[in-house]
């Protein structure tokens, strides 16, 4: 059936993103798979009909007006890897402001290393502004930057992931547990969260002007200075490629497989969805492409 296919100006996931080369065990994410005519077989076959969704589950809403588009196992709780680097970032807008100074340790670093994560490469010793860090948690999915900023806002991981925690349950996120601020597989666990609570997350973290703008920059480079050196961060984000596009947030652990967090605005409607537990890293951003395209054309 011939429908109207509307282009939205997306917003998808990511900060720290599809890597060109093969990642670290939890890693971002490892190389991008070649898409086959399967891998991409998220397309409209009608105009009632959704796109065929292969990821464990996924959501999509209309945050305008709280409208559900779109669910597959919304309520399912799983390990849901770097976008946790979403709640991260919302609450330390929450309690600092982005011209603060955060001074880099080694142990920020070892943290990262240790964890076998991806990095925003920071140096120990470097103090760096807050709004700087924004970008080397979500460009990279900076581990590093995770850690330095939990360690400053909390202060201290623990205190700062009960932040985290407690912000879950009053933004209504009641099926959500963090166990950190990056993602990594914890000790005791890797936590979980659904896809119908992170929407809910990223509704409200795209309302920040900040980390909207942060999430939309496909390069992002630091001029050395007295209070630290040169940085250059890449989002490698597939969406950002079209016209209008920004990002929120993409993830990978063995655990949760790839996840993405994503948006589209259109007609002064904000969609807003997420993908977990795919087992293909491109497949994520054509199905996401594909369930935005399928609910503007609704």
């Amino acid at each position: 059936m011939h429908h109207r296919k509307a282009r939205l100006t997306l917003c998808a996931g990511a900060f720290a993103l599809v890597a060109g080369v093969a990642a670290p065990a939890y890693a971002q994410s490892p190389a991008p798979q070649n898409a086959t005519a399967q891998h991409i077989t998220a397309h409209i076959a009608a105009a009632d009909n959704a796109p065929a969704v292969f990821g464990r589950a996924a959501y999509l809403v209309d945050a305008a007006t709280g409208k559900e588009l779109f669910s597959k196992a919304a309520d399912k709780r799983l390990p849901i890897a770097s976008i946790t680097k979403v709640m991260t970032a919302y609450v330390v807008l929450e309690n600092a402001k982005p011209t603060d100074i955060v001074r880099i340790t080694s142990a920020d670093v070892r943290h990262a290393e240790d964890g076998g994560a991806t990095t925003a490469d920071l140096r120990p010793g470097d103090r760096v502004s807050v709004k700087e860090l924004l970008y080397g948690l979500m460009l990279p999915s900076g581990a590093d930057a995770a850690h330095a900023l939990a360690r400053t806002y909390g202060p201290g991981v623990d205190a700062f992931t009960k932040k985290m925690n407690d912000t879950a349950r009053a933004l209504g996120m009641r099926d959500t547990e963090y166990v950190n601020a990056d993602g990594l597989p914890g000790s005791g666990g890797d936590g979980y969260s659904t896809a119908r609570d992170q929407a809910k997350l990223a509704a409200k973290a795209l309302d920040k002007p900040l980390l909207k703008q942060v999430a939309g920059t496909r390069q992002h480079d630091v001029a050395g200075t007295s209070e630290h050196g040169s940085y250059s961060w890449t989002n490698t984000n597939k969406l950002l490629a079209n016209p209008g596009a920004i990002g929120l947030k993409t993830g990978f652990t063995r655990a949760a497989g790839f996840t993405l967090s994503f948006a589209g605005e259109q007609g002064g409607h904000r969609l807003v969805g997420v993908i977990l537990g795919e087992e293909v890293s491109s497949r994520r951003f054509s199905t996401a492409q594909a369930l935005l395209d399928w609910a503007s054309s609704r």
